[in-house]
């Protein structure tokens, strides 16, 4: 059949739990399709934080959390390497300190993202690969996920990779100092 040209020429899809958790990444448009599903899960989860800051009255970190997630939603959408693993080793902490389904869930949507924004960044300069679809700028998620990223990225790029760090370093001390008072009580105690 495919010698007579009759047969279907076009790849079999991939499942949808495969496209939602590790899909094929083969050129431009799948790499910005991530960035968007990326931007999404980040505002989702700084959209959590917020509510849970006002719920179980966590006060400051909880905006700093969501701030956190938010600029870092902005940088996957502009497919920033750093960004991606920045939001990523974030939502490894949040599962590491509560385990659960959801946490699990963008666990493993982040690192589908930050792999295609690895794979992109290795790709050389061609036309046909790396020529990220156009953006559109229609509705209001139009310009809240396509058009405000490209705009605000360049402006807080700098001022998030410093803050990006020193928050992800602070919440890592804390847990490590909350690990160790768990495996051992006597070892973080100041004797006089």
């Amino acid at each position: 059949m495919q010698t007579l040209g009759v047969a279907n020429q076009t790849p079999q899809s991939d499942s949808r739990l495969k496209n939602i958790f590790w899909p094929t990444i083969r050129n431009a448009t799948d790499v910005d399709t991530l960035g968007s599903q990326g931007y999404w899960i980040c505002v989702i989860v700084a959209a959590i934080a917020i509510g849970e800051t006002f719920l179980a009255n966590y006060g400051i970190v909880g905006m700093l959390l969501a701030l956190y997630f938010y600029l870092g939603a902005v940088g996957v959408r502009q497919h920033s390497l750093y960004a991606a693993a920045s939001v990523f080793a974030m939502s490894v902490l949040n599962f590491a300190a509560s385990p659960g389904i959801l946490g699990f869930f963008v666990c493993v949507v982040l690192l589908a993202t930050l792999r295609a924004t690895w794979i992109a960044s290795f790709w050389e300069k061609r036309e046909g690969i790396t020529e990220m679809p156009p953006r559109f700028n229609e509705t209001w998620s139009d310009k809240f996920a396509d058009k405000f990223p490209a705009w605000f990225w360049p402006k807080i790029r700098i001022v998030y990779y410093i803050y990006s760090a020193g928050f992800l370093a602070f919440l890592t001390l804390g847990l490590t100092i909350i690990v160790i008072q768990r495996v051992n009580p006597q070892l973080l105690r100041f004797r006089h």
